[in-house]
């Protein structure tokens, strides 16, 4: 087993006991086996998922209680498992917060996503990380140099939202730029679906409560950016914000809102793309007018998570010096700091924040 480990048996983790309760820990670390990588931490980033995690405690699919959390990252391999050829000791990586199993059938069908056997990695807020095998075969890849750890760190965030565009059917729609897109929900994933869309030419209007995120938005490429009304009564106030009052095309849902996502559905014109992207709680339902779904024709879809290529393409996006990641990045914590950068997320004076072993690092 290669490695660039010392003496350092136990490491530093912030380790999730239940609702809003994280306690910083001392842990042994875990030497790689066959086919793994012990993963150096060098950034790791918040997340709404991980709000989710620490105010409920938990999560049914990702992670049981107490346990170690954080699933955006990138770092440093620090040791290597027999076997292990496609990664050295030293190599700066960044590793997905999944792994699929390549062998049911949505996996054949490019659809990795809901794979049948889908395994979920965290851990991420701590100085270590092992890496399982399959992780290291098939979603963990090296950072392009000159990448910073920072903004490798939102490669998974981002790898899920052009998952989410793959999802929207653009083509449906005619050229970039001659359809336009209303992303509601200023946060970090409505950030950067407006990033990555104004980045591919296209028109995307943009509405939050939030008007210093509508200015974030605005300098990440949004052509219209505004203050949204009360949820489930925006419909005909984002329409007459589109090119002839006709509705926009496309209408993404990043707030994970019940509400919000009738606002989508009602404000697309006639054959229009629905995706509802932010997750609502388990058991949450809405009406649907059937008369609107049918005679427009609108095409309504859920989108989960990322697949590889997804992930793969976040990661050559976020080496192009035009897309301005950092503008989400609204800090640095200490691994003790993990509780605090969460809180200011939920406070909204934060969009993301960087955890880091060593504040000044990477």
């Amino acid at each position: 087993m290669g490695s660039i480990m010392d003496a350092q048996n136990t490491m530093r983790g912030a380790v999730l006991l239940g609702p809003e309760q994280i306690e910083i820990r001392e842990v042994p670390i875990s030497q790689p086996g066959p086919g793994e990588i012990l993963l150096s931490v060098e950034a790791a980033t918040t997340c709404g998922t991980d709000v989710k995690v620490y105010r409920r405690g938990g999560h049914p699919r990702m992670l049981q209680v107490p346990t170690l959390f954080g699933h955006e990252m990138a770092g440093r391999v620090a040791a290597v498992g027999e076997g292990v050829t496609a990664f050295s000791v030293g190599d700066a990586v960044v590793v997905a917060n999944s792994a699929p199993c390549g062998e049911c059938d949505p996996c054949r069908a490019g659809r990795e996503n809901l794979c049948e056997d889908l395994q979920y990695i965290n851990g991420a807020y701590a100085e270590f990380l092992l890496v399982p095998e399959r992780f290291v075969r098939c979603n963990t890849y090296l950072i392009p140099e000159g990448l910073s750890f920072e903004r490798a760190a939102l490669t998974e965030p981002l790898g899920c939202v052009i998952h989410g565009i793959s999802n929207c059917d653009l083509s449906l729609h005619g050229k970039p730029g001659e359809a336009e897109i209303m992303v509601f929900g200023a946060g970090p994933i409505g950030l950067l679906f407006v990033a990555a869309l104004a980045m591919e030419g296209h028109r995307v209007l943009l509405t939050d409560p939030s008007p210093e995120r509508l200015a974030v938005g605005k300098e990440l490429g949004a052509a219209e950016a505004f203050e949204s009304g009360r949820a489930g009564d925006q419909a005909e106030m984002v329409r007459a914000r589109t090119q002839n009052d006709k509705g926009a095309a496309v209408a993404i849902d990043a707030s994970g809102v019940p509400q919000v996502w009738l606002d989508a559905i009602a404000c697309v014109r006639p054959g229009g793309t629905v995706n509802l992207f932010g997750g609502c709680a388990p058991g949450t339902t809405i009406p649907l007018d059937t008369h609107l779904l049918h005679y427009s024709e609108l095409t309504i879809k859920g989108t989960y998570h990322h697949r590889p290529e997804t992930i793969k393409g976040a990661l050559d996006l976020l080496t192009d010096p035009g897309f301005k990641a950092d503008l989400l990045l609204s800090g640095e914590q200490p691994i003790e700091g993990v509780e605090a950068a969460l809180r200011s997320m939920m406070s909204m004076e934060s969009l993301k924040v960087v955890i880091k072993k060593e504040l000044g690092s990477g």
